[in-house]
């Protein structure tokens, strides 16, 4: 082996610069460079190249040729590890041979490639319009130049320096800097042989020389379990999808003039193994898809499955927004968890969370040393509430983040909706704050004017990029047209939560019946708005934990009480206008509040008490599906009509609900214990009814009082109806009919 020629004429400066990991443009100084007046100092051999590698632990680095060949050694010129060589001409094709510790290895050497993103890439990210922002940064296992290994690229504009750290160079952040493309602020390298699943995070030095906690990777596509936070080298999920024919279909599935009933899902408590161990995502495509499917659900809610530290967060705390936990597995299994729920025709919606982040120190809290993705001002860029950071959608490159990473979890994993948290709180300044607390608007207001552009942006997005898929605001206030298109001045999104509705019957149904009658308007209020969005009703997780009890736990009276008083308040529900959505434990009438940290009791389906709530919630799924009246005008005035809402001091409610094709559902509500025996009620049409659903039903745990189950209409008119009947009013209970 030939030894190294001539010296080397890098300054000490930027020698001890690169060694001590302070060097801000290392590929300026490592790899191969022109030794003519070009590079960092005055290099001017003549007509050749220079070569350098960093090696800290090395005792001996040599050049080898593509075949492993022996070129020549090279030159010791730092004792701390940098090695140097100058050869005649431009730098042949080489590899690195490398001794340490007795042992020789053969490496290809990252500061010989070139950029990873492209003259487009630059552009589309300098705008804050690159829609697939996740392709080019994170971490992507790919082949350069005939060498496989791994791209990495972060955004972190105002850090002096940052590496890339792993088991592969001892966490060492000296060993592989990355090169900054400065247009953008995005740092980036090659590192050859990093495999699949390798561990890594991000060494930063702040702008003010300032050495950074370690940072996981904003767009890492897979993390190692809680409570290790480093990323893990994965790409992009790799499962091949078959899905095909439900994608084609899913526009009409979401469409407001098809049955929606939303099962809501936390995967780490819905149902565990022996030892209260997690089921995987394989276990929860096997089990929870043919329960819901066999329940009648149309679409399965998973709440946030982005990667969080905290458990009891229940993921709305997330740090890595790209990456499905790995409390329950792999990308792939996420993935062929969605798939599984396709080939069942099910529908996944997930729990989306654009408005805060947590503080922890490897994730994005000033992630750069500023305050990059929040806001500086505390009175913008922290929740109270939450105690959490606020995004800074005002910057271009946050809100490109996050549009990304929606469209990501789109396209990437065949998601089918979107629903959104803590809308409200993006859309005021003054959310939850104090006077004082807050930054008004441009125009001196409290709307948060750049979340309204974010809003309306991602909906469109959507809408050109991912055509059928759903988007849902969980938004408690009355802002308006939330779920209006953005042509027409709305923020776009498909549906919106009705925080009103539930927290108004939720109210009605805790009051003692003798006392139901002064609250009548709590189960009327709604309809006063309920087709000014596009709404649905939720039960969702919030209404049963933080002391709140379980849903059956908020019924008044004895034990029959409760569950007839929720097999009545379901019925409502389900035939209400509005698309559905219940948490799991709620359709069998979890006794206890839900805690994250156990299975649901399903035990309780050995009680006939619970199992008739199961089979009761099964059968309203199943007349709701089928029964276009209670459907296909969920969202307009057209399919509503009240028969008789008056009748406050029996705490009586009657309601049609009409198709398109003029066809009716009617339901009557009785929320008293008394039987009310020849109750006459106006029907839209004559002829023979049938008793669809009778909540009092003994198969549901009820009295058993009925109508026969068909009962017919007289043509005398009453309650402005053409036709009447009377009927006999089961106790707490709800009877639909529809013609027979």
């Amino acid at each position: 082996m030939a030894e190294p020629r001539g010296a080397d004429p890098l300054l000490p400066q930027a020698a001890e610069a690169l060694v001590s990991g302070r060097h801000a443009d290392p590929f300026a100084i490592l790899g191969p460079h022109r030794a003519h007046g070009g590079g960092t100092a005055q290099e001017a051999a003549g007509a050749a190249t220079v070569i350098r590698v960093f090696k800290p632990h090395a005792e001996h680095v040599a050049l080898v040729d593509m075949h492993d060949a022996p070129i020549a050694s090279m030159a010791r010129i730092h004792p701390d590890g940098l090695f140097s060589i100058l050869v005649d001409g431009e730098a042949p094709p080489y590899r690195l041979s490398v001794t340490a510790g007795g042992t020789t290895c053969i490496e290809d050497d990252p500061y010989r490639f070139g950029p990873l993103l492209g003259d487009l890439d630059i552009h589309l990210i300098g705008e804050g319009a690159h829609k697939r922002l996740y392709e080019r940064l994170g971490a992507h296992p790919i082949r350069m130049e005939g060498v496989e290994g791994v791209g990495f690229a972060v955004w972190a504009p105002n850090a002096r320096r940052v590496s890339v750290v792993g088991d592969f160079n001892g966490w060492d952040g000296r060993r592989h800097p990355m090169r900054l493309r400065i247009e953008v602020g995005v740092w980036e390298i090659f590192i050859p042989h990093v495999a699949a699943g390798t561990p890594y995070k991000f060494e930063l030095i702040g702008p003010h020389g300032q050495l950074l906690p370690l940072r996981s990777d904003p767009f890492a596509f897979a993390a190692e379990e809680p409570p290790r936070t480093a990323a893990k080298v994965h790409g992009l999920p790799t499962h091949t999808f078959r899905d095909g024919p439900f994608v084609d279909a899913r526009a009409r599935a979401n469409d407001r003039k098809s049955p929606i009933s939303i099962y809501e899902v936390h995967l780490g408590s819905w149902r565990r193994k022996d030892g209260n161990t997690l089921l995987d995502y394989d276990e929860l495509a096997q089990t929870l898809i043919p329960y819901a499917k066999d329940m009648g659900f149309t679409h399965i809610e998973l709440m946030p499955v982005s990667e969080h530290p905290f458990d009891g967060s229940w993921g709305y705390q997330p740090v890595g927004l790209y990456a499905p936990t790995s409390r329950f597995g792999s990308p792939e299994g996420f993935a062929r968890l969605v798939d599984a729920a396709h080939g069942a025709g099910l529908g996944i919606i997930i729990d989306w969370v654009p408005a805060h982040f947590p503080t922890d120190a490897h994730g994005l809290g000033r992630f750069d040393g500023t305050h990059l993705y929040e806001h500086q001002d505390p009175k913008e860029g922290f929740h109270l509430d939450w105690n959490t950071l606020i995004y800074n959608l005002g910057r271009k490159e946050v809100a490109n983040f996050l549009l990304a990473n929606a469209l990501f979890w789109l396209k990437n994993y065949h998601v089918d909706g979107l629903r959104v948290d803590a809308v409200a709180s993006m859309l005021y300044r003054d959310y939850s704050r104090q006077d004082g607390e807050w930054v008004p608007n441009i125009y001196g207001g409290r709307e948060n004017l750049e979340s309204i552009a974010f809003f309306r942006t991602l909906s469109q997005h959507i809408w050109e990029d991912c055509p059928g898929v759903m988007t849902a605001a969980e938004e408690s206030t009355a802002f308006p047209n939330v779920s209006r298109p953005v042509e027409e001045g709305g923020l776009g999104f498909d549906y919106k939560w009705n925080m009103g509705w539930m927290h108004d019957t939720l109210r009605y149904m805790s009051k003692d019946p003798v006392h139901r009658r002064h609250h009548h308007n709590d189960l009327t209020f709604g309809l006063l708005y309920a087709f000014s969005e596009s709404f649905i009703l939720p039960l969702s997780h919030d209404e049963v934990v933080h002391g709140k009890g379980s849903l059956i736990a908020k019924m008044p009276g004895d034990a029959w009480q409760r569950f007839a008083n929720l097999r009545a308040y379901f019925a409502f529900m389900w035939t209400h206008p509005g698309k559905k959505l219940l948490f799991m434990g709620g359709e069998f009438a979890q006794l206890r509040e839900w805690t994250h940290e156990q299975s649901l009791d399903w035990h309780l389906l050995a009680d006939g008490a619970h199992k008739g709530i199961q089979d009761l919630v099964r059968d309203l799924n199943s007349l709701y599906c089928s029964t276009p009246a209670l459907h296909e005008q969920d969202c307009v005035p057209q399919g509503f009509q009240w028969i008789d809402a008056s009748h406050a001091e029996a705490s009586i409610f009657i309601f049609a609900r009409y198709a398109e094709d003029g066809s009716p559902a009617v339901t009557i509500l009785n929320f008293t214990p008394v039987v009310r025996g020849n109750y006459k009620i106006g029907l839209p049409r004559g002829g023979r009814w049938r008793e669809a659903i009778n909540t009092d039903g003994r198969h549901y745990g009820g009295s058993g009082v009925d109508n026969g189950g068909v009962v017919a209409a007289s043509d005398e008119g009453y309650h402005g109806q053409p036709h009447s009947i009377s009927l006999t009013l089961p106790p707490l209970a709800a009877l639909v009919l529809v013609p027979d």
